[in-house]
């Protein structure tokens, strides 16, 4: 768990890291606005057209070859950023990153969905569940710290360079510690599948990543309408191939599953807030109030700390009410938002920022109690042999959400700024975007009440105090 675990780490951090290196790429790289956008909207468009296609090859070819081909690349694509001498150069280097991120990605949840079983599987989803939560939320305090430190006055780099070390140990433990498991073997990938899939998402996600930051032009529009005829397309491809016992990319089999369909959705739905929810809190401080990059970062620690705390809550819970924990935890998170967006409305630009830590450490103990038991709830019916796919399914639905929430919420909040925004108006603009954002969270609950009831785990065949993730399926 800790060598499959820290692999999916560094892949979502890289996400979130960047963030806090902008001004300085700007800087140090004489790059533009647009050109220094492309940095962050690269890697998220790479990760999320590529997942559903990563997934599937794990199926097909085995989550441990995938895992490592996906490790290795990101890894080589990590020293390319880190000593990119032209902002082009760092681009091209960060969408291999998020190719390979989204190779390497749907294989930590394949895998562990492989492995273990019973109640080990259940904490195995929950160390899940807290390696993606604190990817999220320590993203821009890591890179606001290794920023500060400038260790060989390598400022900047430092975000990506600090990959090396990390991906070689886990190149080399990858497979002394992951079975190799081959569920698809003899199967082809559905090329023409994944080439209409690719399209598919990227004609959607590249409007929502970039058709805000240049005024929504037709291109971004012409691209959003072409989507439709296009996933037209791959669902009945997908469609005809499993009628014809092929392997599609895709199978149509997955959504017959009730837990699986509203399991994805309620998670599109969730994650629609959160990524809204942290790109505007971080420019609300920054623009607002006037904080740097790191003491911004600083305050989601107060997130961290209420999401790890009900992390290790969150599986005894479910236990004891099933999956109304992720409708609890849901609704925790809209009351912290809200409490957040209430005290913003009373600080303004004065105040001490701190005021609002009572509100971030409500929402992070419910997100610790929907980290974990959702994408459990949405894999519990899979098909190991489809494990891959699904997971890269889950996780295309996440990047999404964050995407199609920002640009929802980003309606708003930009509109309210204008063109030409002071720092008190950035008050106005967080809080009535909050009452946009706490609708996600909301709607997630609901979709919760159509998940299936969880089947009961058997007992265990033996007692003893559970200090570990658990114990991996008999022959792993």
């Amino acid at each position: 768990m800790a060598v499959v675990l820290i692999g999916g780490f560094i892949a979502f951090l890289d996400f979130f890291i960047v963030n806090v290196a902008i001004p300085s790429i700007q800087h140090d790289l004489g790059a533009g606005a647009p050109e220094t956008q492309l940095v962050m909207v690269g890697y998220g468009a790479a990760l999320c057209v590529g997942l559903i296609t990563g997934g599937r090859m794990g199926d097909l070819f085995g989550p441990r070859r995938m895992f490592l081909t996906g490790l290795a690349l990101f890894t080589v694509a990590s020293a390319a950023c880190g000593m990119a001498p032209s902002i082009w150069v760092l681009i091209g280097a960060r969408i291999v990153q998020g190719l390979a991120s989204a190779l390497l990605a749907p294989q930590v949840l394949a895998i562990v969905g492989h492995v273990y079983t019973g109640a080990a599987r259940a904490r195995a989803f929950g160390a899940y569940g807290l390696m993606l939560g604190l990817s999220g939320l320590c993203g821009q305090l890591i890179g606001g710290v290794l920023i500060a430190l400038n260790v060989g006055g390598l400022d900047w780099r430092t975000i990506f360079l600090i990959n090396l070390p990390i991906g070689a140990v886990i190149l080399v433990l990858t497979p002394k510690t992951i079975p190799d498991i081959r569920p698809g073997a003899g199967a082809r990938l559905d090329l023409a599948g994944a080439a209409l899939g690719t399209v598919s998402l990227a004609a959607v996600m590249l409007p929502l990543l970039e058709g805000r930051e240049q005024g929504w032009p037709l291109w971004a529009w012409v691209s959003l309408i072409a989507a439709v005829p296009l996933f037209a397309l791959f669902i009945t491809h997908q469609r005809r191939l499993a009628a014809r016992d092929a392997a599609p990319l895709i199978n149509p089999g997955l959504f017959r599953s009730r837990g699986f369909t509203f399991g994805v959705t309620a998670y599109c739905v969730y994650f629609m807030s959160m990524g809204s929810f942290f790109l505007l809190f971080a420019i609300y401080m920054q623009e607002g109030k006037g904080l740097g990059a790191l003491a911004s970062g600083l305050l989601f620690t107060t997130m961290s700390v209420g999401f790890f705390g009900s992390s290790f809550l969150a599986t005894r819970i479910a236990a004891r009410i099933g999956n109304q924990v992720i409708a609890v935890g849901a609704g925790l998170v809209a009351i912290g938002y809200t409490v957040v967006a209430v005290i913003v409305a009373q600080l303004g630009t004065v105040g001490a920022p701190g005021w609002v830590a009572p509100g971030l450490l409500i929402a992070g103990f419910g997100m610790g109690l929907v980290a974990a038991p959702l994408p459990a709830a949405a894999m519990a019916d899979v098909d190991p042999q489809h494990a891959s796919a699904a997971s890269g399914v889950l996780s295309t639905a996440m990047e999404g959400g964050a995407a199609l929430g920002t640009s929802l919420v980003g309606l708003v909040f930009f509109g309210v700024l204008g063109d030409s925004p002071v720092s008190q108006d950035y008050p106005r603009a967080f809080y009535l975007s909050i009452a946009l954002i706490v609708v996600f969270p909301v709607v997630a609950a609901l979709l919760v009440q159509a998940l299936p009831k969880p089947a009961a785990d058997p007992a265990p065949e033996s007692s003893g105090a559970d200090t570990s993730v658990g114990e991996p399926v008999a022959g792993h």
